[in-house]
């Protein structure tokens, strides 16, 4: 039997140039959610070709801000080491940063051609957390991003499979897989999104619960993880970011509905 335990993080090497599994697993989440937004911007009159122009920017963009904000809260790590800051390749970015860079990247291209900023986000709802899911199944193949140990009576009544128990095992500990229970929520996220696209809400309120549903499971499975970047003492940076924004996204829910009271739905072109 494959022996998942013996999973090489790493994918192949091509001379030096080492291709690990996380790479190749974030990679096949961008171009499914890639063709799966395409789909439905096209199905929403918007040009085919604006994803592949917007994504030209956005995720290097990202790639990069989810690196500095890393940094920013491992600075007393990386003010020591400031040569370690640009080796990205050694690990180090975070979803948060990355999420933070897409959006300012988002709502600057679409101001400079034109295009409504809440009518791009709202479709791209579902492919961020069709990536999102998919992505976090490369901390599983790194065994990393796990929460503390688990009970014996865990282990004995849990319904999760025994190959990624297995696999969270880790010099004979075993961890709560939150990448799992991450990857769980953002499915349950994905099919609400999917449903709410039928109701046809107004304008920008798929992607503002987009930014609750993230946040609020993000929040709690947080609190599980080990490997968290703190703001202060025991703040954990994840943790505040996740309260300020869904704090902020109901905000402006209340604004655009009730006081703007913006009439244009998801579904109008």
């Amino acid at each position: 039997m494959f022996d998942l335990l013996a999973i090489n993080p790493i994918a192949f090497s091509l001379g030096p140039l080492e291709v690990r599994w996380y790479g190749i697993i974030i990679a096949v989440g961008i171009v499914l959610a890639f063709f799966v937004v395409q789909k439905e911007m096209v199905k929403r009159g918007m040009h085919p070709d604006l994803l592949t122009d917007l994504l030209i920017w956005a995720v290097p963009i990202s790639i990069v801000s989810a690196r500095i904000y890393y940094v920013v809260f491992s600075w007393d790590y990386y003010k020591d080491h400031p040569g370690q800051i640009i080796q990205i390749w050694e690990g180090g970015i975070a979803i948060h940063g990355a999420l933070i860079g897409a959006f300012i990247t988002t709502y600057v291209y679409t101001k400079r051609r034109g295009i409504s900023f809440w009518k791009t986000v709202d479709i791209a709802a579902a492919g961020l957390l069709i990536g999102q899911l998919i992505g976090r199944w490369g901390n599983f193949m790194n065994q990393e991003a796990h929460g503390g140990p688990v009970s014996e009576k865990f282990l004995e009544t849990t319904i999760i499979p025994d190959w990624i128990m297995n696999q969270m095992t880790i010099e004979g500990v075993t961890y709560h897989p939150t990448f799992l229970y991450e990857s769980m929520w953002n499915i349950v996220g994905l099919i609400i999104i999917i449903l709410l696209r039928k109701v046809n809400m107004k304008r920008g309120e798929l992607f503002l619960f987009y930014l609750v549903w993230y946040s609020a499971g993000r929040f709690f499975i947080e609190g599980m993880r080990t490997d968290s970047l703190y703001v202060i003492g025991e703040l954990r940076a994840a943790q505040l970011v996740s309260v300020v924004t869904i704090v902020a996204a109901l905000v402006i829910f209340i604004v655009r509905r009730f006081v703007r009271k913006v009439d244009v739905k998801y579904q109008d072109k």
